[in-house]
């Protein structure tokens, strides 16, 4: 038999499912919609994978495996659906990845299996934040954090992030490939890009020097490996560096791949700086050359998307965090992760990001020049207003 309460929870999640998410009138910038409600939560994982239905060894109806979080959610839209590969956070610290899709992409997300492939690496202790990316191969690859505890350290909190590298046809089967190798001790936040440069595979790297600290290196780097099966790559080419007094003083990195247009690839990305409580994350764009792409063309300034209301509450405060984004005819759907607790989704359009991305003012990094930039808009508009009111 099962508990009476198992219905119960059964009713209230179903209609969690079933609610319809509405833009967010109370914000407005012209550039995306913001939604009311997140879109996935720890309450939308499924009581099945919460609780022990056995009620003779579960007679209280406890949730024997509790979820902490969802969040930092790698994005692909697959054969007619919105997939996201969620960063499901148990209460024993250990992320896991789960499946869950839906038909809008704005509501309706339902998880329908949790992500396994063959443990090749016993050292790998956690895993997380995958970037799912449909290469033109014909595969749909999901790079990840594979994180592991740093045996020349003795303390316990010293860790080592590698880059996992996984790949699939159908999202069910996932095959499990070698660990991307470069010469930097450290990589995270790595993402393949879904096109070959000159027959080879390419990727967006963030070299670091320390699980946490990024060191004296930092920022987005590009590089190529000649096989996807044993990727290794020698050189890497920064894109985006770190820079004083910016969003991104601290550390930058890449969010998903990037967005071919038709004026270039766009960027979104995530900027981190030091406050007074503790580190800040928001998401900022960037376009590169159609061709060359390690040449930055566009760059707006400041951030694109900050912590919004309560956004700005949760395990980790004040961030946002975005690794995954779909695509399907013109609209753009960003899903990002508001204080590494939930995740929720910001819609656009191609062309509202290219029109962003590059007639936006660029950054000029002073404030004496941001003072002339803002007179300038300032000034601007008080001719058009003269010349539309006489």
């Amino acid at each position: 038999m099962i508990h009476p309460k198992y219905d119960e929870l059964k009713i209230k999640q179903k209609d969690l499912l079933n609610r319809k998410n509405e833009v967010d009138l109370r914000f407005y910038n012209g550039i995306y919609d913001r939604y009311l409600y997140p879109v996935i939560t720890r309450h939308h994982v499924p009581i099945e994978w919460r609780f022990d239905l056995n009620q003779s060894k579960n007679p209280y109806f406890m949730e024997r495996l509790m979820v902490n979080a969802t969040f930092n959610s790698g994005a692909i839209y697959h054969e007619g659906k919105h997939y996201l590969v969620v960063r499901l956070e148990g209460a024993d610290r250990k992320s896991i990845f789960a499946l869950a899709s839906s038909r809008t992409g704005v509501d309706g997300f339902e998880f329908e299996r949790l992500i396994h492939w063959d443990d090749f690496d016993k050292q790998e202790t956690n895993r997380y934040d995958m970037r799912l990316v449909k290469h033109e191969d014909g595969y749909i690859y999901g790079t990840y954090c594979a994180e592991k505890k740093d045996l020349l350290h003795n303390d316990t909190s010293s860790a080592v992030a590698d880059v996992g590298i996984v790949r699939t046809k159908d999202l069910m089967t996932w095959e499990k490939l070698p660990n991307l190798l470069t010469k930097a001790s450290q990589q995270r936040n790595v993402v393949l890009h879904p096109e070959f440069v000159s027959g080879k595979y390419a990727f967006y790297t963030r070299p670091q020097d320390g699980f946490i600290d990024v060191g004296d290196g930092g920022g987005i780097y590009f590089g190529c490996a000649d096989n996807i099966e044993k990727a290794e790559i020698h050189e890497e080419k920064i894109i985006a560096g770190k820079k004083y007094h910016t969003i991104y003083e601290y550390k930058n990195g890449q969010g998903p791949a990037p967005i071919k247009t038709s004026k270039g690839w766009i960027h979104l990305a995530h900027g981190v700086r030091q406050t007074a409580a503790g580190l800040r994350y928001v998401l900022y764009m960037f376009a590169t050359d159609l061709t060359h792409l390690t040449q930055v063309i566009a760059k707006p300034s400041g951030y694109f998307i900050a912590p919004f209301d309560d956004e700005r509450i949760g395990d980790v405060s004040n961030v946002v965090f975005s690794n995954g984004w779909t695509e399907k005819n013109n609209q753009v759907f960003i899903y990002y992760a508001s204080s590494d607790t939930r995740i929720h989704v910001a819609t656009t359009t191609i062309d509202k990001l290219i029109d962003y991305v590059f007639n936006t003012p660029q950054e000029v990094y002073r404030s004496n020049d941001s003072t002339v930039q803002r007179q300038q808009l300032i000034d601007n508009n008080k001719k058009i207003k003269e010349k539309t009111h006489g």
